[in-house]
């Protein structure tokens, strides 16, 4: 085995992915899978689940469905304890990637919508990553991946109930991986940028797509694959002595003015 392999393997690890049902929870949960993991692949929508694992199991990954609403918190305590009973060992790795965007001006944010924002982005991710860290520092090691976002770092129009909760669960990243460090749990983030997504496809709707891409370097929006290398890096052994860290993915937007 190279020294690559050996650095970015994940075999005879576990993986908990939360937000699986399309997008980059879904796309890193093959990943994961690729490089060893055996994984849980979480979230509300079961029938787009249980596709999506039928469609890793077709490939020969080890993969299964659990039903999770991160808004509600039994419905978190029965998802983890359900995914320890189906992989038969504790969960090495959350990669913590539920979420909903909301695209409108400040002025005319809903109160609802902007509530079902902080629910999913902070709350949800908040209450999720905890229930993860009581497991894992209990036994004294463990990878939290909390995906937050480029709009959690820099203003952008349109986005402030997101923006702000990305931030927030940025500022949570740091705070966790404080308090965790010395129980051998690391806490990070990815700060993905333009990545095409579904979600994604609400900057096209609302005629903004060309605008922000003409604002990134690369000149071009991210595909899901160009998370992997940090993906893994969080995840694996690669990443042993990383805790704390917000790793943007974004093609160079963040060096660049509104």
């Amino acid at each position: 085995m190279s020294i690559q392999e050996q650095l970015f393997s994940l075999s005879g690890k576990t993986a908990f992915i939360s937000g699986a049902s399309s997008g980059i929870g879904q796309h890193t949960a093959r990943t994961l899978a690729r490089a060893g993991a055996r994984v849980v692949l979480a979230a509300r929508r079961e029938d787009k689940l249980a596709h999506a694992v039928e469609g890793m199991r077709g490939e020969g990954l080890a993969a299964w469905p659990v039903a999770l609403d991160v808004t509600q918190p039994a419905s978190i305590l029965q998802a983890w304890g359900k995914a320890e009973q189906l992989l038969g060992s504790p969960i090495d790795v959350l990669f913590n990637c539920a979420g909903i965007i909301y695209v409108e001006r400040f002025l005319l944010q809903d109160a609802e919508e902007v509530q079902r924002v902080f629910d999913t982005n902070l709350k949800g991710a908040f209450l999720l990553a905890q229930e993860a860290a009581k497991h894992m520092a209990q036994r004294g090691s463990g990878s939290i991946i909390n995906v937050a976002s480029t709009s959690g770092l820099r203003a952008a129009g349109r986005l402030a109930s997101y923006g702000a909760s990305k931030a927030g669960l940025l500022h949570l990243t740091s705070i966790m991986a404080l308090e965790l460090a010395s129980k051998g749990v690391r806490v990070n983030a990815l700060a993905p940028g333009n990545i095409e997504t579904d979600m994604h496809d609400q900057f096209e709707d609302a005629g903004l797509a060309e605008h922000i891409r003409q604002r990134i370097p690369q000149r071009r929006f991210g595909d899901m694959g160009d998370l992997d290398g940090a993906s893994l890096l969080l995840a694996a052994d690669a990443g042993r002595y990383i805790t704390g860290a917000v790793i943007p993915v974004d093609g160079g937007q963040l060096l660049t003015w509104m």
